[in-house]
């Protein structure tokens, strides 16, 4: 086990309360009721944080499926730090865990081990942050030895709650039980990527996994749920993509989508996507697979 600063331990402590945290604050909105504007607060929170947290933390800061300048990176690693979530060396830490074990005893959130059934859902979609698995047994160095981001990583709540604050300025308790429900949403939504689309869906490329792509998962997630994909191809920067009939689909991507925007202002570049050839070789009925851990991140990156 990593040796932790008394700094360090206290933080992520301190954060691993959080859920439970906005899970009862989300009952404010039993009481006050949603307007309008704070129903489209409730969405706009969600969209803003699920989108820095698929296209920063997920596909440019643990797989560097794209680059971008490192002001983009450090404004979307605070705006994914606001959804209660953890800050940028805990999330790769244990989302690189997930990809080196995947589906094996030491993969940090699998539905297949150490559980199965019903209870191997439950660990995977929150059981595993309240047991000793939700301390990483390595930080990656890359973040660690960037002080922004680690000073972004040990105070990844503070983020959160200026955000609570900014909520109860604009519009008092309605606007904080708000928030505190489309945090809650989003973290289920978050999680599901880790039950759900390890459970249901299709395989269209071969993985020794057993990762998904589901739709509705990709909804909840502007794009994450095309989890087969992603697990085949790690460092691709699209994930909405399948193989029907022999042939290349590409499916709904919003992250991919805000990616090509980013890209048009010059604020991102190098998108990686893997070519319709590589496509179909690793397709799950070809005969020319690919060596299938292709894409994955550097390992002196852990």
């Amino acid at each position: 086990m990593r040796q932790y600063s008394q700094l360090t331990l206290v933080t992520y402590r301190i954060s691993q309360v959080l859920p439970i945290i906005y899970h009862i604050g989300s009952s404010i909105v039993l009481v006050t009721g949603l307007s309008l504007g704070s129903t489209l607060w409730i969405f706009l929170l969600y969209l803003s944080r699920v989108m820095a947290t698929t296209s920063i933390y997920h596909r440019l800061l643990t797989h560097k499926s794209y680059q971008a300048p490192k002001l983009v990176l450090y404004l979307g690693c605070i705006v994914a730090a606001s959804a209660g979530q953890m800050g940028p060396s805990w999330w790769k830490a244990h989302h690189l865990n997930h990809h080196y074990y995947t589906e094996q005893e030491l993969d940090s959130h699998s539905p297949h081990t150490p559980f199965q059934g019903f209870w191997g859902f439950l660990w995977s979609h929150v059981g595993w942050l309240l047991s000793p698995r939700f301390l990483p047994k390595k930080l990656p160095n890359d973040v660690e030895n960037d002080k922004v981001l680690r000073i972004i990583d040990r105070l990844h709540f503070l983020p959160f709650i200026a955000l609570g604050a900014i909520s109860y300025f604009i519009g008092g308790l309605e606007y904080l039980g708000a928030f505190f429900l489309s945090t809650t949403l989003l973290f289920h939504a978050t999680q599901t990527v880790n039950s759900l689309a390890h459970i249901f869906g299709g395989q269209p490329f071969a993985t020794e996994d057993q990762s998904r792509n589901n739709g509705l998962v990709a909804f909840l997630t502007v794009g994450e749920g095309w989890h087969n994909l992603h697990h085949a191809f790690q460092a691709s920067s699209r994930h909405g993509i399948t193989v029907q009939n022999g042939k290349v689909v590409y499916l709904p991507d919003p992250t991919f989508s805000f990616l090509k925007i980013l890209e048009l202002f010059g604020l991102a570049s190098k998108l990686r996507v893997p070519t319709e050839t590589e496509l179909l070789a690793r397709a799950r009925h070809s005969n020319n697979l690919q060596p299938l851990n292709s894409g994955l991140p550097a390992t002196e990156d852990a």
